[in-house]
């Protein structure tokens, strides 16, 4: 603003206020500036109060589902690795080890017992091996095509060979 300028405002700011009523007026606008800017400042403290509690809220609750993860995640492993030995369990006791890629059909190999001097078997490898005189077989039925009692009795058919 240059100088003419403001010495223009001012003359215009005397003339508004030499009226008594304008400065009652304004006395009135200031206080009631004054309260809205106090419970801006009271709304303000609150909200912020409040965001931080909220913020103290999510962080628990971040912290609890995190601890609930690694609960959920150990228990998953060690649900994976229970699993995993009942079927080596059940694949020492029946000799039947089965193929797990195709949940559609029941599939696998039945392979004779292990001898005493230390056989060892591996389903990888092996599709067929004779051993004293018995053979690795693979057998694969489609439950749609077969009955579950036929499956059933065809498996215990094999092991029993």
């Amino acid at each position: 603003m240059n100088m003419e300028g403001l010495m223009s405002y001012g003359n215009n700011l005397i003339e508004f206020l030499k009226e008594d009523k304008d400065i009652v007026g304004l006395k009135h606008f200031l206080r009631h500036s004054e309260a809205l800017q106090s419970q801006c400042l009271k709304d303000f403290s609150e909200v912020q109060n409040s965001i931080q509690d909220y913020e103290k809220k999510i962080d628990a609750c971040k912290q609890k589902a995190a601890e609930a993860a690694s609960e959920s995640a150990a228990d998953a492993e060690l649900d994976s690795l229970q699993k995993e030995m009942k079927l080596s369990m059940y694949a020492s006791v029946t000799n039947i080890i089965p193929y797990l890629d195709d949940p559609s059909k029941i599939s696998g190999l039945i392979r004779p017992p292990a001898p005493v001097n230390g056989f060892s078997f591996n389903s990888n490898i092996l599709d067929i091996v004779e051993r004293e005189k018995k053979v690795v077989e693979k057998f694969e039925f489609d439950p749609p095509k077969v009955t579950a009692f036929d499956t059933c009795n065809n498996i215990w058919k094999m092991i029993n060979l």
